[in-house]
This record gives structure tokens, sequence and C-alpha cells, in this order.
């Protein structure tokens, strides 16, 4: 017998808008289903688990036991960009001077995620 990762959750504080936040970040809907003020929200991805957000009462407090990594399909450094502009923060930089690397970046509650190099960029250096 097995399992099927069918979620993937993130406690929050707002659940609705940090999974707006992260549906601009994998340019996926929230759910039908889902209002602002909702305590769960799910954001339906293409393919794979989806990412759900619950709102719980406690924040915060210690750098996450798992993380997402992403793949962009444009480039590293203009993805970073662009989910900095979204208000993700710098959390750190592990570019190297070759190209290769990634950046941690966390979202607006601060939940640490990692952007990594696209496949034609890890294609390129191959």
């Amino acid at each position: 017998m097995t399992s099927l990762v069918h979620h993937i959750t993130v406690d929050c504080a707002d659940a609705y808008e940090l999974a707006r936040f992260w549906s601009q970040v994998t340019g996926r809907p929230i759910s039908d289903e889902d209002t602002p003020g909702d305590p769960e929200v799910l954001v339906e991805l293409a393919e794979g688990p989806g990412l759900l957000f619950i709102q719980v009462p406690e924040p915060k407090a210690v750098k996450n036991r798992v993380h997402l990594d992403l793949q962009p399909d444009t480039t590293r450094d203009a993805e970073v960009e662009r989910l900095l502009g979204l208000g993700a923060t710098l959390v750190s930089d592990m570019r190297r001077p070759d190209g290769k690397g990634w950046v941690v970046l966390a979202d607006p509650e601060g939940n640490e995620f990692c952007v990594e190099r696209s496949a034609a960029e890890r294609a390129d250096q191959a």
C-alpha cells in the first residue's frame, strides 16, 4: 500500500492573502470555493499536490524544516526579481560565480523557499 501526497499545507496568519501571493508565484488559481477571510484556502496546481494554506493562531517562530524549491521557466535571476516585486524578501543568496547555486527567499509571512536555475540554464552549463 502507498499514500499520495494530496496537499502541501502551510500554516499561516492569513490564509487567503498568503494563497494569493503563492497563486501569483505559481500562476495557478485559488480554488473557486475559497474567498477572503476563509481559514483554509487552496491553490490548485496543474500537476501534483495543491498548496493548502490554513490559518493558525500562533506565529511562525523558526526556520522551516520543509520548503519548496522553485524552478522557473525563465532565468533564476529574473524570477528572483519578479518574486521580490510580489512581496518576497531575500534571506540568503547562494549564487556562485560559475552561475550555479540558488537564492533563498521568504514569502510575506516568512516561510522560506528557494529559487533554482531554470532547466535551460542547467542545460547550458552541462
